[in-house]
């Protein structure tokens, strides 16, 4: 199979490197490998079609400088794509997020993820702090709701962690069925995934809610979050820069939820409310 390949050099990565990759999803690539200078896209030549790029609006935007190198393969060997440029995550010397052909190690918490063309490996700043808030408070027996689960990985953290009921909810088809993939990978039982947005938020109950999206989804959502969350419930945001916090905070304080721990990595940031 021939495939069309284009390699980005992004500066800065994020958020840009996101929103190239959603972009491009939406045009027809398939399939993508993320790397220090930006991301590879893959599209088969019987989809490609000359201007493809011509509706991938971040490749004007003057906030990011984005070039592009174009290269037509015969053939692509994507474990050894994913095993050249996916490395393990670590997290406090207790967490290990993984690809499947990674060695297992003796850390507490082992993870794999299979991300394919999913968010949330652990690589990106969000993930990791996210997971870093879950390994701080106490998840055991609680429910939890993952919104916006990308590949996943927070609500397998969960149950790890002793979650007694997780639900997973991502809007995109692929998300959904790359999680349903990684939680039976994980030897998940207690998590069930849906495939939909804030609206199947009904008649539902959850101790912590974790929403890892972004800043406008957040803003739009938070009350629905707050209508379902058990009293003294927890709730774990991020997906939105250092700047951004006094715009949610002031969203958040009208549901009387106030910030408890902040973490910080490269501006992007994980807010605690309780």
């Amino acid at each position: 199979m021939i495939y069309i390949s284009y390699t980005f050099q992004i500066t800065p990565r994020e958020p840009a490197t996101e929103i190239v990759i959603a972009e491009l999803g939406q045009a027809g690539f398939e399939s993508f490998v993320e790397n220090e200078q930006g991301v590879i896209a893959y599209i088969q030549k019987e989809e490609y079609r000359e201007g493809i790029l011509d509706d991938i609006f971040i490749l004007t935007n003057k906030e990011f400088k984005i070039t592009y190198t174009k290269e037509e393969i015969t053939q692509v060997n994507w474990n050894a794509e994913w095993e050249k440029n996916f490395n393990p995550i670590e997290i406090d010397d207790l967490v290990r997020i993984r690809a499947p052909f990674h060695k297992k190690t003796d850390l507490k918490y082992d993870i794999i993820i299979e991300p394919k063309m999913s968010f949330g490996t652990g690589h990106h700043q969000t993930t990791h702090m996210m997971v870093k808030h879950l390994l701080q408070i106490d998840v055991k027996n609680k429910t939890v709701l993952d919104m916006g689960c990308g590949t996943g990985v927070l609500a397998i953290m969960a149950e790890k962690l002793g979650a007694k009921q997780v639900e997973a909810i991502d809007i995109d088809n692929w998300c959904y069925l790359n999680s349903i993939e990684n939680i039976e990978r994980n030897n998940c039982e207690k998590i069930t995934v849906y495939e939909g947005e804030a609206s199947l938020l009904v008649n539902k109950k959850y101790d912590i809610i974790i929403a890892n999206i972004n800043r406008n989804i957040l803003l739009n959502d938070i009350q629905t979050y707050t209508n379902v969350l058990n009293e003294n419930g927890i709730v774990l945001l991020s997906g939105f820069y250092t700047e951004d916090i006094p715009i949610i905070d002031k969203e958040v304080s009208k549901f009387n939820l106030k910030i408890q721990t902040i973490e910080e990595m490269e501006n992007w940031v994980a807010v605690k409310y309780q």
